[in-house]
C-alpha cells in the first residue's frame, strides 16, 4: 500500500509541474538566400554556374523557393584607371531550370551560348551578379581567385578527444608570391578556413579529426576540396563556421545573421553607390563567389589505432 501511495504522489508531483511556457520568438524578416559559390575546375571547358535562390522562413519552418524575375552575370577585367569598367568579358543570362526549382543556370534557350568558358577568365577578373525580384534588386560583386593542388591525403593514427576519431592528414603547398586565403570543404558539411600568414610559399601540413558521429568505417570515402578565397570570402566563411558550430553547410540560415556580399540596390542609379543607406538592413543572405577548386579523396582503412 505504501508503494502505491508513493507512486501516486510522484505522478501527482510531476503532473503539477507541467506548466505551458510561451516562448516569444523574435519577429522574422524574410530574406533572399543566395547559394552562389561557383567552384571552377580549369580542366573543364565551362564554369559550372548553378545558383540556388531561396527565401528564409519563420522559426521551425523550412525555407521556401524564392521567386526571381531575372539573374544576370557580368564579368571581365577591371580597367586600371576606372576599375568599375570591365573589359574583355561578357554577359551570362541565367534561367531557372524548372519553374519552382530555385536552381538557375546559363539560359540554354538564349540566341547565343550563355555559358562562360574557363579559357576566357583570369585570376583577378571581376564578376557581378544582378538579381531582380518582383520588388527588389540585388548586386553581388566578387573576384576570381585561384587555389593550389592538394599534395596528399593520408589517414593518421592519432586522436584528439576520444578514441573513436579518425585522423586525416592534409598537405598542400602555398604560393610564395601572394597573400593567400583558403576554404577547405572537408566533406560531411565540415568546413575550415586558413590563411598563409605563417606558411607563405611553404608546404603546409595539418590534421583534421572526424568524430564517431559521422560513422566513418572501413571503405568510407572522404572527399576534401581546397578552394581559393579572397579576404572577404574568408571572413564570411569564418563567421559562418563560428555561428553554426561547424556542423552545417555554409548556406543554411545561421544562428545569427551573417552578412555576405549581396547588397540591395533597389532604386540606385549606379553600382558605385554600394552603401545604400535606405536599404542598409534589407540585404540578402548567402554569398556569390567564383573560386578555383582542387579536390582529392581518400578511402578510410581499418587502423588498429583505436579498435
Amino acid at each position: 500500500m505504501k508503494r502505491y501511495l508513493i507512486l501516486i504522489l510522484t505522478i501527482t508531483f510531476f503532473t503539477s509541474c507541467e506548466d505551458v511556457v510561451d516562448v516569444e520568438l523574435p519577429d522574422n524578416v524574410s530574406r533572399l538566400i543566395v547559394n552562389g559559390v561557383i567552384r571552377v575546375d580549369e580542366n573543364e571547358e565551362h564554369l559550372p554556374i548553378e545558383i540556388m535562390f531561396s527565401e528564409s522562413s519563420a522559426f521551425f519552418e523550412e525555407n521556401t523557393v524564392a521567386t526571381i524575375q531575372s539573374a544576370i552575370i557580368y564579368y571581365g577585367t577591371p580597367r586600371e584607371d576606372t576599375p568599375e569598367i570591365l573589359e574583355g568579358g561578357g554577359v551570362s543570362n541565367l534561367a531557372e531550370v524548372e519553374p519552382g526549382s530555385g536552381k538557375w543556370v546559363p539560359d540554354p534557350s538564349f540566341d547565343s551560348d550563355q555559358r562562360i568558358r574557363v579559357s576566357n577568365i583570369n585570376e583577378g577578373d571581376v564578376f557581378k551578379l544582378i538579381i531582380t525580384t518582383d520588388i527588389e534588386q540585388y548586386l553581388a560583386t566578387t573576384t576570381y581567385v585561384k587555389s593550389v593542388p592538394i599534395d596528399s591525403l593520408e589517414q593518421g593514427d592519432e586522436t584528439l578527444f576520444s578514441e573513436d576519431e579518425t585522423e586525416v592528414i592534409v598537405t598542400f603547398t602555398d604560393r610564395d608570391t601572394t597573400n593567400d586565403f583558403y576554404v577547405l570543404d572537408l566533406d560531411f558539411g565540415e568546413f575550415l578556413v586558413t590563411e598563409d600568414e605563417f606558411y607563405q610559399g611553404q608546404t603546409f601540413v595539418f590534421s583534421y579529426f572526424y568524430d564517431n558521429e559521422l560513422e566513418l568505417n572501413t571503405s568510407s570515402e572522404v572527399t576534401i576540396s581546397l578552394l581559393g578565397a579572397d579576404e572577404q570570402f574568408y571572413n564570411y566563411m569564418n563567421q559562418i563556421i563560428v555561428q553554426s558550430g561547424g556542423d552545417q553547410g555554409p548556406f543554411q540560415t545561421p544562428a545569427a545573421t551573417v552578412r555576405g556580399n549581396i547588397i540591395n540596390i533597389t532604386g540606385m542609379d549606379n553600382d558605385e553607390m554600394a552603401n545604400n543607406l535606405e536599404k542598409i538592413d534589407n540585404f540578402a543572405l548567402g554569398y556569390f563567389a567564383i573560386v578555383e577548386e582542387y579536390k582529392d579523396s581518400i578511402i578510410i582503412t581499418d587502423n588498429e589505432k583505436n579498435r
